[in-house]
């Protein structure tokens, strides 16, 4: 759960302190978070395809095989990262200003990814080795490593966006810093966690390969490319719903701003579990069990769908209680005034907990493609009923965010219905 939330993790950090620092980076790391996250998800999805073949190849008992494709990911995934942050140094610019209009909001957003995008060589690679330990089923130090990174940018946002600690006060400028180190120290600590395992030698992971393996690139570029699509079309439309809801007001982003990042916290599990069935499908997979999978996928939704309830229906019950620690002043109407979206938001984590386990089923099958095409129609019908509901129709954001309980409803039943059928059978990967 931890290492596949790493970037919600930091967005939620940088927020809580942004949050007390002034309403205008509270608001602003509301969309240009979401950008970053989008830049993030595209390592993200890709180490995805890296870890369903790392999977199928240990439940094949082919350990050589796992390290060349480990290899194979950890070169793209710095490739990746040298394209994606020159990308953000000279169109970042340009990226925001095609949805934020406020100026003060547009530059404070410049000013956070000024040092934020270093953190994208860090992430990815850190990225290449927390699935590998997934894909082989040896998740413990994920845990180790993300609680570190996690008090390493607590630490630097106290620091940096505050001035204390003898550090410069840097405002939301100070909270990209704390979290691209945060992101290098929890890398470099990886890093020597792994050089230390005895655990993984029967991998080679660290031998010099005589030639680059271009087959396996190009295997995880084939089973990637889709889910990495994917994720440029979930966030995309996510970024563009700011930007939407920009034009009600900065009173409608910081109440929405609140609401995401109490969704991202309460999705945790989901995203967890959604990693953990990457890799037992594809296992499974591996050892000829396809018949298993939809039991398999019914039995892991039914523990998320538990998960989530228990830690969403406090929040749902309690809102001023449990979130005053974080975002508590003595003005608390934004928590009251965001109430009536929590209502929406839990209906959606509960329609997530069972459709994000089937989807993340559905890519381990190697139909990334179909999942592809699910996640574009989804997308641009989402995005379609924000843009009525709220510039046509002039609703409320209650009605905005209901757009995510017909997407996770669309989401299941293609998959489902794809899952049922024996198209995927003879997919290789």
């Amino acid at each position: 759960m931890l290492g596949s939330a790493v970037q919600s993790i930091i967005t939620m950090t940088d927020s809580v302190f942004l949050f007390h620092n002034s309403d205008l980076d509270f608001a602003t790391i509301g969309p240009v978070s979401v950008f970053y996250m989008m830049v993030a998800a595209i390592g993200y999805n890709f180490s995805k395809g890296g870890q369903i073949m790392i999977a199928r190849r240990d439940g094949e008992s082919t350990p050589n095989k796992v390290g060349e494709i480990f290899q194979a990911m950890l070169t793209t995934e710095f490739a990746l990262a040298v394209a994606l942050f020159l990308i953000i140094q000279f169109g970042g610019y340009y990226i925001l200003a095609s949805v934020i209009d406020s100026d003060d909001i547009f530059y404070r957003g410049l000013d956070y990814l000024e040092y934020r995008k270093y953190g994208v060589f860090f992430s990815f690679v850190g990225l290449s080795i927390i699935s590998f330990y997934t894909g082989i089923a040896r998740t413990s130090f994920i845990i180790v490593d993300s609680l570190i990174l996690v008090v390493v940018n607590v630490i630097l946002n106290y620091g940096l966006i505050f001035g204390n600690l003898g550090l410069p006060e840097m405002g939301i400028a100070g909270a990209g810093l704390a979290s691209a180190i945060a992101e290098a120290v929890a890398m470099f600590i990886f890093v020597a966690y792994m050089l230390f395992d005895k655990k993984v030698k029967q991998y080679n992971l660290f031998t010099i390969p005589k030639k680059i393996d271009f087959a396996s690139i190009i295997t995880q570029y084939k089973l990637s490319a889709p889910v990495v699509m994917q994720a440029v079309v979930g966030f995309g439309s996510w970024f563009a719903f700011f930007g939407i809801i920009e034009n009600l007001g900065e009173r409608a982003l910081n109440i929405t701003n609140l609401v995401r990042i109490v969704y991202l916290a309460l999705s945790i599990p989901t995203w967890g579990f959604a990693t953990g069935a990457n890799t037992l499908v594809s296992n499974s997979i591996g050892n000829n069990n396809r018949k298993k999978i939809i039991p398999l996928l019914w039995k892991i939704s039914k523990i998320c769908f538990v998960w989530t309830l228990i830690l969403t229906l406090p929040v749902i019950l309690f809102p001023e209680q449990i979130l005053y620690p974080l975002f508590g002043r003595e003005d608390m109407s934004l928590i009251v005034d965001a109430k009536p979206i929590f209502y929406v938001m839990a209906v959606i984590l509960m329609l997530f907990s069972v459709s994000g386990v089937f989807f993340n089923g559905l890519a381990s099958t190697g139909a990334t493609h179909y999942a592809l095409a699910i996640q574009i129609i989804a997308g641009f019908l989402y995005l379609v009923y924000v843009y009525v509901v709220i510039e046509v129709l002039e609703g409320g954001l209650g009605w905005a965010w209901a757009s995510e309980i017909f997407y996770w409803i669309f989401v299941f039943i293609c998959s489902y219905l794809f899952l049922r059928s024996s198209k995927w059978y003879k997919l290789k990967i």
